[in-house]
């Protein structure tokens, strides 16, 4: 247990900016998913550069690491060029 005023600050601190990066980490799973998930090229080719930006974001603040984000990209550009 903390016996610091600042050690108490930093766990409130981390708690609050783990369940932030929770949020966007998962929404962004989510929308690689969905784009995998699509069959017409039309819709994939719309939301392909959506869901590249919000992988780029997350990777610039650190949330996801940036080769990370770079493989699910090309993944992703290999499976909307299949189709």
């Amino acid at each position: 247990m903390a016996n610091h005023q600042s050690a108490e600050k930093r766990i409130r601190q981390s708690e609050k900016r783990r369940l932030h990066n929770r949020y966007y980490a998962k929404t962004a799973r989510n929308a690689v998913k969905k784009l995998r998930a699509m069959t017409e090229k039309d819709a994939a080719l719309e939301l392909f550069p959506k869901v590249v930006s919000m992988l780029d974001k997350l990777a610039k603040k650190h949330i996801i690491h940036k080769n990370k984000a770079a493989n699910l990209a090309s993944k992703l550009a290999l499976h909307v060029n299949k189709l």
